[in-house]
């Protein structure tokens, strides 16, 4: 029966943390790390964000409170895409907002 492995706990070397200082930099050269998404477009895609955020939920589980089949149609109201007017209504009401039309200042 072979035994099991306990694992070793000791501090590293100087050499050591070099040494994987220089692994994590390589690593980092090679596979940078992924660039922040961009920000939510002015107006309600920005209050749509700000408000998800702030209850900290995902694309995913807002799709779900609003009933909405689909994770992508929150990042296409957040990023100002065109989308069904009940599909936005249904997500503002899951965050607990509401939409309202004003009078245009012509």
């Amino acid at each position: 029966m072979a035994r099991k492995l306990q694992p070793v706990q000791r501090r590293l070397t100087d050499e050591e943390r070099q040494r994987h200082a220089k692994i994590r930099e390589a690593a980092m050269r090679e596979f940078p790390p992924k660039s922040p998404r961009r920000a939510a477009a002015p107006g309600i895609p920005a209050a749509i964000r700000a408000a998800r955020e702030a209850r900290g939920l995902t694309w995913y589980a807002l799709a779900q409170l609003a009933g909405i089949p689909n994770q992508a149609t929150i990042r296409d109201i957040e990023q100002g895409k065109d989308v069904k007017l009940s599909n936005l209504q249904s997500v503002a009401q899951a965050l607990g907002l509401e939409l309202e039309l004003v009078p245009s200042v012509a």
